[in-house]
């Protein structure tokens, strides 16, 4: 049999989270619905109430038509047989460089996914510009909502008044912001899933766990959705000295509250759950609710949608409420129309927070079922008048079957002290969380998920058999360095020799001395260590690994890089969060002699690392081929730079120069330009972008920020190479902006800063710098310091300015303690437009331009009206790890954004190429 308040549900259309109701349901109506209800339920022995029944089948052809009313509204019912992909929501459009606003329903998605690839904080705010009347907005607007909620607060009879809620005017969007995230998930694939979820983290904004599909009659466990998301916490031991943890949320234990409404509540869950989370006078708004913009439009098709939140200590005993992680669930909706979902929350929480106003015989016939529970349940009631002696007798009634006591109820009406409430409520948790109590992983959840009938993301075929082959090769893997040193056999040694080879033979060649006997010894070795590279087999872990991204599945092989990333992780040794800032200086050898190689930072065991060793495979066996020392027909491994581009198009970032021996594989890097030359066919205009700077500048996540991408992010924390990806532009706009991709390369922490008197080291990094700017058109340098360029760069537009080769250049001083508004300031451009410090003039005068130097603005072509220098502010909106992305960092990304893209359309950047001279650049360089 159905649970009791199925009868209203089915009359009672749109119910949020205060329990309205359409307008044109009447009042007798409803007193009638829940009369039935009760009469149905009078009789019946608790102990035969059934606790694990689907509710859906009681009423699927109302939701049906609501979620499909919902897809149809938001223009996504045409993703539902092929979903939205991550590759489909990061193609830049005419609409990547304006700040509109949605003015049909079916904007609303693409706005949304905008806003949040930028990590706007405001991506929930999303409303629409219609061209309303001013006659249709009556100015006594507000007065008449603030009289509804009055005269509600004060009413004796719920069934009359409660409900005039509905009636009140609603904003333009006829959307709510929970009902668009449902339908957004519904509609796109396992992968924009989990960057949707991924990037709301970063917003702070609470994530969804449970997903509602009525439609197809089945609930959906978000485990692989959440699988990205990683925490970061300060973990104070009792005893001892704290320090920073990170892991994956999936991953780490941690007590769960629930948050739950049974039937109607005068308190909004939602804002009492951000008043628990918010310390001191710092509002955090992680769950979306009723006050908040459009938070007042009923919901049509979020019902039954479970949220998850973390508080997350930062050492700061001003800041933190509670001493240890914490995680929060908030269910959408009522208990008795959710049960499943009700149930799977008393058994994988801590304890179980029951908002409701008034208890009755209907109430406790729902709850009679968690008799024996080892969750704690508490109570927060909002009373009627009149109703007092019968919520005590329930009350009394409930309290040995939920084994609970009167300090389990808390009464909170409008007379309450908000404040004095609230730590009345963290008390009770923390000392929930202080006792014995249930921790549970949401990888642990979604085990009583599954037993509970839910559906879990992660457990598709595909990914289980990717998972699988993850595990083949990570159990091998005991110690990464001896993991390296016998699977992958070709990097190490080997490839430092052959780099060492190749940079002395090339630098021969372009001196322009004649062929001489060391010429021809160089080549000889070269061939010598390229024949005993190509003598070996690939290993095991390395067979297994091209056999994950050879499949026929292109979805089995995104699941398996996934895997691959977080397997590999887990995996590596414990990274530095901080690293000195002398990470980058060298190890003198014995002999005096400096290895570039042996950077103090250890790089972790990555992807890349079984792409390297691939690339390893390929570059051997086509320089033996080039000499004629191996026939073309005997070649094995003339696809592998096919397999990688998949992967490029795909969205991994791949390595363009290599982080182990600072050398770029030249053969290989070619062979993946030639492909995709192939694969791209018509459509292989390109531009090149860049962005340059020391570690710690921030110039990963704004391009993250900027165009959706996946380098690596923290100082000392990723590869030590430079890395590339592929950004599509839309084929509507490509002829507008004049390229159909935009490649996008981040130098990661190949430039460290190194003085000109560092030598070689110096030498090193200017190379780097002239063969990344070399490639691009145009070039983004993140600054740290507000004087000096690092002599690296400043190296590489000496040496470009003699070519004439001048990419269009954005300065970009980032991590300002300002946090005021973006944009670039005339008053603050100042310092780099003057003439350069010592430092510059020292990388000058080893360019022989002594004292002709100029200003660095005139050097770079930098004009002051213009906008060549930008000030970013700070990224984080508050103290990290509950900081969100500030919405001054957002908007000045898209800006930067704006600017890049308006001067390629004008042509300001050098003359886009396409990729056959893209590959024959790269070779000159």
């Amino acid at each position: 049999m159905a649970s009791p308040g199925v009868e209203v549900e089915l009359l009672v259309k749109g119910r949020s989270e205060l329990g309205e109701v359409a307008p044109e349901i009447k009042a007798s109506e409803r007193r009638t619905a829940v009369a039935i209800a009760d009469l149905e339920w009078r009789d019946m022995d608790p102990d035969d109430y059934g606790t694990n029944e689907a509710q859906d089948s009681d009423f699927p052809a109302v939701e049906r038509s609501r979620l499909q009313e919902m897809l149809s509204l938001l223009g996504l019912e045409t993703y539902q047989a092929q979903k939205l992909s991550l590759q489909d929501s990061l193609q830049i459009s005419s609409d990547s460089m304006k700040n509109w606003a949605p003015q049909a329903p079916k904007d609303l998605p693409w706005n949304f996914l905008r806003k949040l690839q930028a990590l706007n904080a405001e991506a929930r705010n999303t409303t629409m510009v219609l061209d309303v009347p001013p006659d249709a907005r009556p100015a006594e607007k507000e007065s008449q909502m603030e009289e509804e909620i009055i005269y509600w607060d004060a009413a004796d009879d719920i069934s009359a008044d409660i409900y005039s809620f509905s009636e009140l005017p609603t904003p333009d969007t006829p959307v709510n912001p929970l009902d668009l995230l449902c339908a957004l998930l519904l509609s796109s694939d396992s992968f924009l899933q989990q960057e949707i979820v991924h990037r709301m983290s970063l917003c702070q904004f609470a994530l969804p766990l449970v997903l509602p599909d009525s439609e197809n009659h089945y609930h959906t466990f978000l485990l692989w959705a959440l699988r990205g998301v990683v925490r970061t916490w300060w973990a104070q031991p009792p005893r001892g000295v704290g320090s920073l943890r990170e892991d994956s949320a999936v991953l780490s234990r941690a007590p769960a509250f629930a948050f739950v409404r049974m039937e109607v509540s005068s308190n909004s869950k939602s804002q009492l759950l951000n008043a628990v989370l918010s310390p001191g006078h710092r509002p955090r708004d992680c769950f979306w609710h009723r006050d908040l913009n459009v938070g007042t439009n009923p919901r049509e098709i979020a019902d039954g949608l479970v949220e998850v939140s973390w508080f997350l200590p930062s050492g700061r005993e001003d800041l933190d409420v509670f001493p240890e992680p914490v995680a929060f669930l908030n269910l959408r909706g009522d208990i008795g129309s959710h049960w499943l979902q009700f149930k799977l929350l008393t058994e994988v929480s801590s304890a179980v927070f029951i908002l409701t106003d008034n208890i009755s015989k209907k109430e406790y016939k729902l709850l009679y079922p968690m008799k024996g529970s080892a969750t704690k349940y508490y109570f927060i009631l909002s009373p009627y008048r009149g109703k007092r002696n019968t919520n005590l007798r329930f009350l009394n009634r409930l309290i040995p079957v939920l084994k609970m006591d009167h300090s389990h109820v808390l009464v909170k009406v409008s007379s309450t002290d908000s404040a004095g409430f609230v730590r009345r409520v963290r008390s009770i948790v923390a000392h929930v969380a202080r006792s014995p109590c249930r921790r549970l992983s949401l990888e642990e959840m979604a085990h009583a998920a599954r037993k509970l009938g839910l559906r879990v993301d992660e457990d598709c075929a595909e990914c289980q058999r990717a998972k699988d082959r993850m595990e083949r090769i990570t159990r091998k893997i005991k110690d990464s360095d001896a993991y390296r040193r016998d699977e992958l056999r070709l990097q190490g040694d080997p490839w430092r020799k052959v780099a060492q080879v190749e940079k002395e033979l090339c630098q021969a060649q372009w001196a322009g001395d004649p062929p001489d006997k060391g010429r021809a010894e160089l080549r000889l070795r070269l061939l010598e260590l390229r024949a005993q590279q190509n003598g070996h087999e690939p290993t095991g872990g390395v067979q297994e690994f091209i056999a994950g991204i050879s499949g026929p599945s292109l979805g089995e092989k995104q699941y398996f890089l996934r895997w691959m990333e977080w397997g590999l992780a887990r995996v590596a040794p414990p990274r530095p969060r901080q690293p000195p800032e002398s990470i980058l200086t060298l190890r003198p050898k014995h002999c005096g002699v400096m290895d570039f190689s042996e950077l103090l930072w250890p790089e972790p065991l990555g992807v890349e690392h079984f792409l390297r060793e691939m690339g390893q495979f390929y570059e051997a066996e086509s320089c033996l081929v080039e000499a004629g020392k191996l026939p073309a027909s005997q070649r094995r491994f003339a696809h592998f730079p096919g397999l990688a581009l998949e992967l490029l198009l795909k969205g991994l970032p791949l390595e363009l120069i290599d982080g182990s021996t600072l050398s770029t594989p030249l053969r290989w890097v070619t062979g993946l330009l030639k492909e995709l030359h192939v694969r791209l066919e018509r459509r292989s205009r390109l531009v090149v972008l860049s962005a340059l700077g020391v570690p710690g500048t921030g110039k990963s996540t704004l391009l993250n920020t900027m165009f959706g991408l996946r380098f690596a992010t923290g100082r000392g924390c990723g590869p030590r190479g430079a890395f590339m990806q592929l950004v599509t532009v839309a084929e509507s706009f490509s002829q507008d902006l004049g390229c159909d991709h935009i490649l996008v390369i981040d130098s990661g922490s190949l430039i460290g800063g190194a003085l000109a008197s560092a030598g070689e080291r110096f030498e090193l990094e200017a190379s780097l710098a002239t063969l990344l700017m070399g490639l691009s058109n145009v070039t983004v340098v993140s600054l740290a310091e507000t004087r000096d360029i690092p002599p690296a760069i400043l190296h590489a537009f000496l040496r470009l300015e003699k070519t004439g080769h001048m990419p269009n250049y954005q300065f970009v001083y980032q991590n300002l303690h300002d946090t005021c508004a973006p944009g670039p300031r005339p008053r603050e451009r100042r310092p780099l437009l003057e003439p350069p410090g010592d430092v510059s003039r020292a990388v000058a005068q080893m360019e022989k331009q002594g004292g002709g130097i100029r200003t660095l603005a005139d050097l770079a072509f930098c004009d002051p009206e213009k906008q060549h220098i930008w000030h970013i502010p700070g990224l984080w909106h508050g103290v990290p790890p509950m900081a969100a992305v500030s919405l001054g960092y957002s908007e000045a990304i898209f800006e930067l954004k704006r600017c890049l893209l308006e001067n390629i359309r004008n042509g300001l950047s050098n003359q886009n190429k396409n990729i056959q001279q893209l590959i024959e650049l790269v070779r000159r360089l």
